[in-house]
């Protein structure tokens, strides 16, 4: 395994991070695919033998039931100082009043029941998984900046949001002095490039750690175009993202299905060689439900691309709309 910075922090972290909204109930949340902790667990074993030590969650994930898996295996399998733990605040937790969103009440009230879940006294990165309209950036960021001083996180990051949204959070958080965020967890993958527009060129300008979410585009980077898979026939949020661009999608994935023949290699580590290439990603969210996705991935860090296969992956592109923001 491979290790970065993230961003202009001293944090040490996986150049892959294990994504866990995969652990979960099934009951409790949008995905009907996601693991219990019997099948949850030898996943994150399995991530820790690799030498993965970045671990991404959010409240929201089965409605907590996520961090609760995450938070027993890392206890089990880890020394809590030799991983780094991230989790995200936003979606909604309970109906009525103050029950989501980035409210002063709503984060300082999250994080508490994050950190019980997690069984942690701190979590290392501290996300707001989107941009709250309805409160003001001024009373999150003071917020966030009171949950590091108070020891409960490390660093913050945030996630999904409009370039201008993140660069206004940064200024404000510069202009009174407050913690700022050092990553940016965003949707990037070779068939939705829209970040490259403004949100990595700012990351890139304001030292900010980029750790793009769903790099495989929800599997439609890795198998035949008219594979069928539990995830791909019932995630709905996925189908959302993708479904619309489909035609022009295609050719982009056979050409990762071609690059793959030609290195000898399964069509994950293509897709992810790519992604590991550009700046300032610094570690791509695996959403792993099998040992083998892990091993797969792993072997991603050793696939170089040439600047030639790189045009070759980005040529058929096409500008589509914006997904993820909301």
């Amino acid at each position: 395994m491979d290790y970065t910075k993230l961003g202009r922090t001293g944090l040490d972290v996986s150049r892959l991070c294990l994504g866990c909204m995969g652990f979960g109930d099934a009951g409790r949340w949008i995905h009907q695919w996601v693991l219990d902790e019997e099948n949850s667990r030898p996943v994150i074993r399995k991530a820790l033998e690799l030498g993965i030590n970045f671990f991404d969650t959010a409240n929201v994930y089965s409605l907590g039931v996520s961090e609760e898996i995450l938070g027993r295996a890392l206890r089990d399998f880890a020394r809590r100082d030799e991983v780094v733990i991230a989790t995200k605040v936003h979606g909604r937790m309970r109906e009525g009043p103050n029950g989501g969103g980035l409210s002063r009440k709503a984060i300082l009230s999250e994080i508490d029941q994050s950190l019980k879940r997690l069984g942690t006294d701190y979590v290392d990165l501290y996300q707001i998984h989107r941009w709250d309209d309805d409160t003001p950036i001024e009373e999150t960021m003071q917020a966030l900046h009171d949950v590091v001083r108070a020891g409960k996180a490390r660093y913050i990051g945030a996630s999904a949001m409009w370039a201008w949204q993140f660069q206004r959070a940064l200024h404000v958080a510069e202009r009174h002095g407050w913690t700022r965020f050092v990553s940016m967890q965003d949707h990037l993958n070779l068939i939705y490039r829209e970040e490259e527009r403004e949100m990595l060129p700012l990351c890139r300008a304001e030292g900010i750690g980029v750790i793009p979410y769903s790099p495989l585009a929800a599997g439609r980077l890795t198998r035949d175009w008219t594979a069928n898979t539990l995830r791909a026939e019932t995630d709905q949020i996925a189908r959302s993202k993708y479904d619309a661009t489909a035609d022009r999608d295609r050719i982009i994935v056979e050409r990762v299905a071609e690059l793959a023949r030609k290195h000898g290699v399964p069509r994950v580590q293509i897709a992810l060689a790519w992604l590991l290439q550009k700046e300032p990603v610094a570690a791509p969210i695996i959403g792993a439900t099998k040992l083998s996705h892990l091993e797969d991935a792993a072997r991603a860090l050793s696939v170089r691309l040439s600047p030639g296969e790189v045009t070759f992956l980005e040529e058929p592109y096409v500008p589509r709309p914006v997904v993820g923001h909301r």
